[in-house]
């Protein structure tokens, strides 16, 4: 019997799978110059508007209201959610500086600790996560988050949404400064923060 896969579907297939690899996402282009400092930039309250979007066309437009503090040593994030469909949600993120540019990183979802570095004047968050589901064995997925600052000032987020590999799923989200909120009185270490390698 004759293999019904032809030489133009496997080729098909492996486009498919090198674009729905979940890979780091990549710098966005309107990135500014200016290097993304997560205890200086997410410092106090701030409103973020973004959007889930999973392969098969779902969307799940949001807001999230955060307030960041920062003590010296641990960055706190918490995170108020309004999805458009109506459900609320809170999470707290503690990233604790480990050294120059690397911290490690604990959300209530997040499944063992997360990992947050300096990748040149961009700042990268990855971690994984199990999806809510109601019996309780959702799908363990890795979301791998990379965080700029563009020309206005406000915060570019992207992410990429991981499962065996493959991108199931992306989330873009622009975050902006509550205006009294001034970068320049944030406090901050000595440490230089330096990209991580």
């Amino acid at each position: 019997m004759r293999n019904p896969i032809t030489l133009a579907a496997i080729v098909m297939f492996s486009a498919l799978f090198a674009t729905a690899c979940a890979t780091r996402p990549p710098v966005p282009r309107s990135a500014a110059p200016a290097q993304f400092v997560i205890e200086r930039d997410l410092l106090g309250p701030s409103t973020a508007r973004g959007e889930f979007r999973a392969i098969n066309g779902t969307r799940r437009p949001f807001t999230a209201h955060l307030n960041g503090t920062w003590d010296g040593a641990v960055f706190t994030l918490v995170e108020d959610f309004e999805f458009d469909d109506g459900e609320r949600d809170r999470k707290t993120w503690r990233l604790t500086r480990t050294e120059p540019g690397q911290y490690t990183a604990t959300r209530e979802d997040v499944i063992g600790i997360g990992r947050g570095f300096q990748d040149g004047n961009a700042f990268r968050l990855e971690y994984d996560i199990r999806l809510p589901s109601r019996d309780g064995k959702g799908l363990k997925v890795r979301f791998r988050d990379v965080m700029v600052l563009n020309a206005a000032g406000a915060v570019l987020n992207d992410a990429t949404v991981g499962w065996n590999g493959l991108r199931i799923g992306s989330v873009q989200l622009v975050i902006t400064r509550t205006p009294a909120v001034a970068r320049a009185e944030a406090p901050l270490s000595n440490a230089v923060l330096e990209p991580a390698t």
